[in-house]
């Protein structure tokens, strides 16, 4: 028996309609299943996963990939929904503590 290696999953997104910061969530998220090279060209993102998980795989971690680059852009969408109300709350709390109340 000799090494068997999984073949690389390619994924691209427009840089037009995806953040890159989003993708490199994703990317993190998958340390220790698979590894993710994201490279732009030609106004696109590549991403090349390589499994390091025999069990996951093709379409199975194209599929994981993308739920978790879904789930970091709508985190991102609720964060930057959120970053004014987030501001007065922290501003709310440190001027009562600056008021000794």
């Amino acid at each position: 028996m000799g090494n068997f290696s999984m073949p690389d999953v390619v994924v691209d997104f427009s840089v037009s309609t995806q953040s890159l910061g989003a993708l490199q969530e994703a990317a993190y998220r998958l340390i220790g299943q698979a590894t993710c090279q994201i490279d732009q060209a030609d106004g696109r993102y590549v991403c090349r996963l390589s499994p390091s998980q025999p069990q996951l795989h093709g379409a199975e971690l194209r599929s994981h990939f993308l739920n978790l680059v879904t789930d970091e852009n709508l985190r991102e969408k609720v964060s930057r929904e959120t970053d004014r109300l987030r501001d007065v709350i922290v501003a709310l709390a440190f001027g009562s503590l600056a008021d000794g109340d």
